[in-house]
Protein backbone atom coordinates (compact mmCIF):
# COMPACT_ATOMS: atom_id res chain seq x y z
CA UNK A 1 0.00 0.00 0.00
CA UNK A 2 1.19 3.48 -0.83
CA UNK A 3 1.04 5.31 3.20
CA UNK A 4 1.03 9.23 3.15
CA UNK A 5 3.90 8.90 5.56
CA UNK A 6 6.26 5.34 6.69
CA UNK A 7 3.84 2.97 8.99
CA UNK A 8 6.67 2.71 11.07
CA UNK A 9 8.26 6.68 11.41
CA UNK A 10 7.64 9.28 14.18
CA UNK A 11 3.90 9.59 12.78
CA UNK A 12 3.23 5.84 12.83
CA UNK A 13 4.56 3.05 15.21
CA UNK A 14 7.78 5.01 16.03
CA UNK A 15 10.15 2.39 15.14
CA UNK A 16 7.63 -0.37 15.99
CA UNK A 17 7.54 0.97 19.65
CA UNK A 18 3.61 1.59 19.64
CA UNK A 19 0.96 -0.07 18.11
CA UNK A 20 -2.74 -0.37 17.29
CA UNK A 21 -4.25 1.87 20.14
CA UNK A 22 -1.51 3.82 20.81
CA UNK A 23 -0.59 5.38 17.27
CA UNK A 24 -4.55 6.41 17.10
CA UNK A 25 -4.87 7.84 20.34
CA UNK A 26 -1.26 10.10 19.63
CA UNK A 27 -3.18 11.55 16.35
CA UNK A 28 -5.56 13.58 18.67
CA UNK A 29 -5.04 16.34 21.77
CA UNK A 30 -7.05 15.39 24.64
CA UNK A 31 -7.22 19.10 25.66
CA UNK A 32 -7.99 20.70 22.56
CA UNK A 33 -9.96 18.40 19.96
CA UNK A 34 -12.68 17.47 21.89
CA UNK A 35 -15.90 17.13 20.94
CA UNK A 36 -14.39 15.18 17.98
CA UNK A 37 -16.36 14.21 15.48
CA UNK A 38 -15.38 11.09 13.67
CA UNK A 39 -16.19 12.14 9.67
CA UNK A 40 -13.58 15.01 10.35
CA UNK A 41 -10.88 12.69 12.21
CA UNK A 42 -11.52 10.81 9.21
CA UNK A 43 -10.84 13.39 6.37
CA UNK A 44 -7.38 13.96 8.53
CA UNK A 45 -6.31 10.86 9.50
CA UNK A 46 -7.90 8.15 7.21
CA UNK A 47 -5.64 7.32 5.22
CA UNK A 48 -2.87 6.66 7.92
CA UNK A 49 -1.14 3.76 8.72
CA UNK A 50 -1.64 1.85 11.72
CA UNK A 51 0.80 -1.37 12.80
CA UNK A 52 -1.67 -3.79 14.30
CA UNK A 53 1.25 -6.73 14.49
CA UNK A 54 4.77 -7.28 13.50
CA UNK A 55 3.65 -8.44 9.46
CA UNK A 56 -0.20 -6.39 9.86
CA UNK A 57 -1.05 -2.67 9.06
CA UNK A 58 -4.15 -1.04 8.45
CA UNK A 59 -5.58 2.13 7.92
CA UNK A 60 -7.34 3.89 10.52
CA UNK A 61 -10.29 3.84 8.15
CA UNK A 62 -10.02 0.37 8.01
CA UNK A 63 -10.58 0.35 12.26
CA UNK A 64 -13.30 2.89 12.17
CA UNK A 65 -15.25 0.73 9.73
CA UNK A 66 -16.36 -0.76 13.66
CA UNK A 67 -16.81 2.93 14.98
CA UNK A 68 -20.69 3.54 15.84
CA UNK A 69 -20.06 7.28 17.24
CA UNK A 70 -20.48 10.25 15.44
CA UNK A 71 -19.14 12.60 18.03
CA UNK A 72 -16.98 11.86 21.12
CA UNK A 73 -16.84 14.16 23.71
CA UNK A 74 -13.50 13.41 25.33
CA UNK A 75 -10.74 11.11 24.93
CA UNK A 76 -11.41 8.42 26.92
CA UNK A 77 -15.11 7.72 25.29
CA UNK A 78 -13.15 7.99 22.12
CA UNK A 79 -10.32 5.37 23.46
CA UNK A 80 -13.14 3.10 24.85
CA UNK A 81 -14.56 3.01 21.24
CA UNK A 82 -11.83 2.57 19.34
CA UNK A 83 -10.62 -0.46 21.24
CA UNK A 84 -14.39 -1.64 21.00
CA UNK A 85 -14.11 -1.32 17.02
CA UNK A 86 -10.70 -3.53 17.07
CA UNK A 87 -12.28 -6.28 19.09
CA UNK A 88 -15.09 -6.31 16.90
CA UNK A 89 -13.60 -6.19 13.85
CA UNK A 90 -10.74 -8.55 14.71
CA UNK A 91 -8.15 -6.44 14.75
CA UNK A 92 -7.33 -6.78 18.31
CA UNK A 93 -3.58 -8.70 18.90
CA UNK A 94 -3.55 -8.90 22.42
CA UNK A 95 -5.85 -9.68 25.53
CA UNK A 96 -4.64 -10.03 28.94
CA UNK A 97 -3.68 -13.82 29.63
CA UNK A 98 -5.06 -13.56 33.06
CA UNK A 99 -8.07 -13.49 31.29
CA UNK A 100 -7.57 -17.23 29.23
CA UNK A 101 -8.07 -15.04 25.92
CA UNK A 102 -6.01 -15.51 22.55
CA UNK A 103 -3.00 -13.39 22.55
CA UNK A 104 -3.16 -13.21 18.89
CA UNK A 105 -6.66 -12.45 16.53
CA UNK A 106 -4.63 -10.81 13.43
Amino acid sequence: MNWPHDPDGEQGSEGRRKYGHAIIAKKVDEETDFPLQTEEFLTSHGQDPVRLAESKVVAVSDIFKYVERSVFEDFIEFHQEIGQAMRDGGLWTYEAPERGIETEQV
